[in-house]
Formats: C-alpha cells, structure tokens, sequence
C-alpha cells in the first residue's frame, strides 16, 4: 500500500494514518481486510465506506464510487475510490494483470487531498511518486484521475499491442500454429483468443468507469450549478479537469475498436486453420477413396471367375474322358438353398441400415424418460 498526501492533512488524520503505516506500509488491501484494528484506523482517517471493505468490490473488475461528506448542512469533502484492472500477454503461456486500486479523500476548506493506492506492483508503476501536481488544479477533486487515466492508457495500449503482436505473425505466414499445418496448435490459437477477450473485456469496463468519473465530475463541479458546488475552484479549472478526463475516454473508446479488431483477426485465422486442415482431410480422404476403386475393380474383374470356378468345383458336376460332363439330378438343391438365402442375407442387411441397434436403445431410452416425466407431473 502506497500512502500520499499532495498537501499536509491535519494532525489527527496524520496520527492515526501514522499507527496504520509504521506496521502495514508494505500491506495488500486483502492483508489489511483480514485486520480489524487496520480498517478501522483506514475508516477514521479517510472516512472510507465500508462497502469498500466487502469481499465482492475484491472481486470486481472495476467500479468508481464516491461520497460526499458534509457538517451539519455544509459540504466538508468527498471521497473517492476507483479500480481499474488490465491484463498484458507476453508470450505463449505469461501474461500478467495489473490493477489501480486508489482510494481518494478531498477536504475542501484547504483543498488537501490524501492519495491511498493499494497493491502496489513492480510492474505496474503508479504516477504519484515522484509527481508534482500543478497548484491550480488541486481545488478541484477529480485532479488525481487525469494522471491515473494516463497510466491506465498506457497499460491498455501495450495490452492491445501485445495481443497483435502474437497474431501478426500468423497471419503472415511467418510463423506456424503447429509442428506441420495439418496439425495445428489449436491450444495457442484457444489461449490467444481468450487473452483478447480479457483484453476488451478491461477496456470496455474502463471506459465504463471512465464515463462514471465524467458523471460525477459534472454532477459536483459544474460551475453552472450553484447547489453542488462546493469547490473554491474558477470555472476554468472545471473545464481543463473535464478536458483531461474526456481525452482518455476518447483515445481507449478508439483503442477498443482495434481489441475487436484483434478479435476478429483471431477468429479470422482459427477459420482458416480449421478450413486448411479439412482440405487436408478431405485430400487424404480422396486418396484412400482412389485406393479403395482400384481394389473394387480389381475384386469386381475376378468375382465372375472366382463364382464360376466355385460352382464347377463341386460334386454336382462330373467329368470323364470317355463319358464326358454329367450334372448331378440333385443340382436344384443347391439353388433352393443360395437364394433364400441371399434373400434373407439382403433383407436382414437393409433393416439393419433402417433400424441400427443404437436407435432403438436411444428410443427405449427416450420413452423411458417420458414414463419418469409423466409420472412426475403425476
């Protein structure tokens, strides 16, 4: 956790944040979530909501809310708290979320704003640390957003970039899916195509969040609206504040379009992996139908001969040089016996095609289940 303040806070708030930093400076939200003693110091100090506190704000994938305070009938200050999260592919199997979890309090009698930014990572470099905010813009609260925004972009275009990157390269040609094209690796296809969706996944909930910021913003600072303003703030400040937070919404709605884009791409690619390799099938397939006609035809010509040699060589036919060819009387029985047969043998085969066993067991199956369902609604 990463705690700033952009001018001194008063000495109470500096004491107990004081309590809370000298043991969990280097804290998770999720550390300080299982600390009662923690969140209530948190709670005094930045007068923070305790849905921040709940397990499915933990779980979200990105949310802006905030609250004013007031005493009596006059607006004290607002608090703010924000989640933003991004997922970068690196290579085949890494990639890595980053998230901006801030939490915001603004005191409007001396324009002081103290900055909590929690889970903090190496490679997701907040911009307050060694930011100097301009002096003029610290009258209105949502000064600190133009500055996150400008780090989530950032974040958000290299996570798009990366996508594009693994794609560009099989689109090419450069760069095979698999060990040979018939055999594709459709897991790197599945696995890109799953980082993509992420990907505009965050940046649809990120302009989302973006648009929340624009809402609140106007709602409380809108000079043109005496009976919610609260800040010391000249017009003109409201409007550069507004400027700064409308551009990101502006450059991430066009960044969007090219995560679909990739999206597509993608798609466009699996199309034809799966569209080659049924072509290969199918080439296959037509060699081993070729195969199969030569061994029909070769069967075909020595099947007249095969059946001619099989009748003369039983015992119904007879031969001797002096008395000839002599045909048994009882020859007959060996057509009474072969048709009927080859009747029976092609009747049996046809039903089989008409009614395979694997029917009839889904039928019984089927009647079976509607016996149940009928006896259920019985």
């Amino acid at each position: 956790m990463y705690v700033g303040f952009m001018r001194p806070i008063d000495s109470v708030i500096q004491r107990a944040l004081w309590r809370v930093l000298t043991s969990l400076s280097l804290a998770s939200a999720n550390e300080i979530r299982g600390c009662q003693q923690c969140r209530q110091a948190l709670t005094d100090a930045f007068l923070m909501p305790s849905v921040w506190w709940t397990d499915h704000l933990r779980k979200s994938n990105g949310y802006f809310g905030c609250e004013v305070t007031r005493d009596g009938g006059k607006i004290t200050g607002l608090s703010m708290w924000s989640l933003f999260r991004t997922k970068k592919m690196n290579n085949d199997r890494d990639y890595c979320w980053s998230k901006f979890n801030t939490f915001t309090r603004w005191i409007s009698e001396t324009n002081q704003t103290g900055i909590l930014i929690f889970d903090t990572q190496k490679h997701t470099p907040h911009p307050f640390t060694t930011l100097t905010p301009e002096a003029h813009l610290l009258g209105d609260p949502f000064w600190v957003y133009p500055y996150i925004l400008d780090s989530v972009s950032d974040l958000e275009e290299q996570a798009v970039w990366a996508i594009r990157d693994q794609i560009r390269p099989i689109e090419k040609g450069e760069e095979q899916v698999g060990p040979r094209k018939s055999q594709p690796n459709y897991r790197r296809l599945h696995d890109i195509a799953r980082h993509s969706i992420h990907v505009t996944e965050t940046l649809d909930v990120t302009l989302q969040t973006i648009e929340r910021i624009l809402e609140n913003h106007r709602i409380y600072m809108n000079p043109s609206d005496s009976a919610l303003l609260f800040s010391r703030a000249d017009p003109h400040v409201w409007q550069e504040i507004q400027s700064r937070l409308s551009f990101p919404q502006s450059f991430l709605g066009s960044l969007r379009h090219r995560s679909i884009a990739n999206e597509k791409r993608l798609q466009n690619e699996i199309q034809l992996t799966f569209q080659t390799v049924a072509r290969h099938d199918a080439l296959i397939m037509m060699d081993d139908s070729a195969a199969l006609k030569t061994l029909a035809f070769v069967t075909f010509t020595f099947l007249p001969p095969t059946f001619i040699c099989a009748v003369f060589s039983m015992s119904f036919f007879n031969y001797d040089q002096s008395l000839g060819w002599r045909v048994s009387g009882k020859f007959w029985v060996y057509w009474a016996v072969t048709v009927p047969t080859t009747i029976i043998s092609a009747a049996l085969w046809f039903y089989w095609q008409r009614n395979p066993p694997s029917r009839r067991f889904q039928d019984r199956v089927d009647a079976f289940s509607r016996g149940l369902d009928h006896m259920g609604s019985v």
